[in-house]
């Protein structure tokens, strides 16, 4: 079902530069737009590539590959609002309400389309504005994206329910990233799944140094999770990506959104492309990132942007599949791919 390229891999790839970053080319820029401090990076030249990271996550987990995309793009890798450098007040922070955001600070920047490259909450981002803004996607790259499917990890959910914020706090006291630290290590040294995002997961520990750091996580969490999994979901607007050129690149042991998401949404999405990264974990760019740069590169300049139209648009959204047969046939692609 994935797609079978002659693009070469490498070996682990943390320790993999492809090549030195320039000066200046990681440094973060900052736009005030409706009155809050939007950080992002920006560098290159060429048709626009804009990076979006997942929750608790900035724009910085991008950039070892910011420099190596550059050479052919205009990359902009934004901070979302509450994340990162950039302002966390108190806000709207739901799908929709980032998928505007980004519109805006692209309006600002003068870029009027773009190819959207979308890692977990990211990804659902990218979707959501491909949805709102579909006359300025011109390509939509999802990775281990959020927003196709109901499941996610048991510490999410548990992270949306009441009393979350003080759990979150209890990191802060004295000694407990020395535990935490333990405790991932130990997952990662018994080969778990969530081991493998193991660095990851306590640079996203280290995120949330602040009680403002804290409440941003938690309101952009409980708008897309509950106790029961996912609350956002592309699915039932899928086929609206006819016409759209998608690949969707994902590690076979992601623990945070399980792999049988990507055989699902490569389903529901006329068109798609799935590629599949082998031992990868919930970030398959860090796993692999020379792969994952020739991934990009060769999808953007061997496909050309979207076409959008009003009329087809109409027509899709008139002819579209209900919801119930598209929820039927990922039941369907869940229990083939799990045998």
């Amino acid at each position: 079902m994935s797609g079978v390229t002659d693009v070469p891999r490498h070996g682990p790839a943390r320790a993999v530069r492809l090549r030195p970053v320039g000066d200046g080319e990681l440094e973060l820029r900052y736009r005030v737009v409706h009155g809050y401090r939007r950080a992002f990076r920006m560098a290159g030249e060429g048709p626009a590539l804009v990076l979006i990271h997942g929750i608790g996550d900035s724009s910085a987990t991008w950039a070892e590959l910011i420099p190596d995309l550059a050479r052919s793009h205009t990359v902009i890798a934004p901070d979302l609002l509450g994340h990162g450098a950039s302002d966390k007040p108190r806000a709207d922070y739901s799908v929709a309400a980032y998928a505007n955001g980004v519109r805006d600070l692209l309006t600002t920047l003068g870029i009027e389309s773009a190819t959207f490259v979308g890692h977990s909450l990211g990804g659902g981002v990218a979707m959501q504005f491909a949805y709102q803004f579909p006359e300025r996607t011109e390509r939509l790259i999802l990775v281990s994206a959020g927003g196709v499917g109901r499941e996610v990890n048991p510490v999410l959910r548990a992270a949306s329910l009441p009393g979350a914020h003080l759990a979150l706090s209890a990191l802060r006291l004295p000694g407990m990233r020395l535990q935490v630290g333990l405790v991932v290590q130990l997952m990662k040294l018994l080969d778990t799944d969530l081991g493998r995002d193991a660095p990851e997961l306590l640079t996203l520990v280290d995120a949330l140094p602040d009680e403002t750091s804290r409440n941003a996580f938690i309101r952009t969490l409980r708008a897309v999770v509950d106790w029961r999994g996912q609350v956002v979901t592309m699915l039932d607007r899928c086929y609206l990506t006819e016409g759209m050129p998608t690949m969707l690149l994902w590690g076979d042991r992601d623990s945070v959104v399980p792999v049988r998401h990507a055989y699902g949404a490569h389903e529901a999405m006329p068109g798609s492309r799935l590629e599949i990264f082998e031992g990868a974990g919930h970030f398959p760019f860090h796993s692999d990132p020379a792969r994952f740069v020739a991934l990009v590169e060769e999808f953007t300049g061997g496909s050309a942007p979207a076409d959008w139209s009003r009329e087809h648009w109409r027509e899709l959204l008139i002819d579209g599949r209900p919801a119930q047969a598209v929820e039927q046939g990922l039941r369907e692609v869940s229990e083939r791919s799990a045998t």
